[in-house]
């Protein structure tokens, strides 16, 4: 994409100068003063989560250059960003200062979940909260495998209300209203649909295999029939056993029959699966065909913006 786009020298660049395996002096005391950041997550078959996160100073802890960790207070019990760890350790943060030096910083990394009682043996060290609402139930410890900036040019700068002009917030509350009620009138539209199911998952979602609506039989499983990861779960509300969750199978040869033996098992499957990959390809093939690599007009002084507008 990089290639086509015209954009791998500034890619380049970019990987070379800005993106470290840890997290330097300057990325630990930004962490350090932050009362928020999103999260990413997603499950064993790639359906994505983004959420948000919110604590005093400090509330993610930097344990060392490559180790963060932060809490999860009670929320609404769904425990989307929990499951989808306990299938998938791939995670992405994203925070940033809207307030002070407007500038983003992205980790990603693999994660692990880890009980309370857990964390204060390993570290002792770690403040107690003294409002009940924020006090961890579980920690989700981080290890870092990629930080880099997030540049200020898109990011909007924003100024706290001042204390007094705003409500205590509600850490913890089961209170409807003061957690913002039915604000978007699902609640209210409940008796007029079924309940929210996600669809049941026969086949992996992934490219070069069956697609998830594809009829036939899931691929065969990894190794030897006894699978290094967590038993699958719909990737929301899996269960914990107060310990650091293993991560996804390995990605080792397959023991089994062989794939070509498998498709002759399922006429027509590999055909009907290359026929959805071609589709796919000639669709992206289409988009890029009409983009052309761009000069870096972003760079230049008298840069408008990409719509001719001026940032506001």
């Amino acid at each position: 994409m990089q290639q086509r786009l015209g954009t791998t020298e500034r890619a380049d660049r970019f990987y070379r100068d800005q993106v470290l395996d840890h997290l330097n002096a300057r990325m630990q005391e930004f962490v350090g003063r932050q009362e928020m950041f999103f999260l990413s997550t997603a499950d064993r078959h790639g359906e994505c989560d983004a959420t948000f996160r919110a604590g005093p100073p400090g509330f993610v802890q930097v344990l060392d250059a490559r180790t963060l960790a932060y809490p999860e207070y009670r929320g609404n019990g769904v425990m989307a960003s929990i499951g989808n760890i306990s299938e998938n350790p791939r995670l992405g943060i994203l925070m940033v200062d809207f307030t002070r030096d407007r500038i983003g910083l992205h980790v990603n990394g693999r994660a692990r979940v880890v009980m309370d009682e857990e964390m204060r043996a390993g570290h002792p060290g770690l403040p107690v909260d003294p409002v009940p609402g924020r006090r961890a139930q579980l920690w989700v410890m981080v290890e870092v495998e990629e930080a880099y900036i997030h540049c200020a040019k898109h990011i909007p700068h924003l100024q706290k209300v001042p204390p007094q002009q705003r409500g205590a917030r509600a850490w913890g509350t089961d209170d409807f209203k003061r957690k913002g009620g039915d604000f978007f009138d699902a609640a209210a539209e409940a008796g007029d649909r079924a309940p929210f199911r996600r669809p049941e998952r026969k086949n992996e979602h992934l490219r070069g295999g069956l697609h998830e609506d594809t009829p036939g039989e899931a691929p065969a499983a990894h190794g030897t029939g006894q699978e290094d990861g967590p038993v699958p779960g719909n990737g929301h509300g899996s269960a914990l056993d107060g310990t650091a969750i293993p991560g996804p199978p390995s990605r080792i040869a397959e023991t089994g029959p062989s794939s070509s033996a498998r498709a002759a098992d399922a006429p027509g499957r590999d055909d009907f699966v290359g026929e959805l990959n071609a589709e796919f390809l000639d669709r992206v093939e289409r988009v890029l065909a009409r983009a052309q690599p761009r000069r870096p007009a972003e760079d230049e002084p008298e840069f408008r913006g990409w719509f001719g507008r001026r940032d506001v």
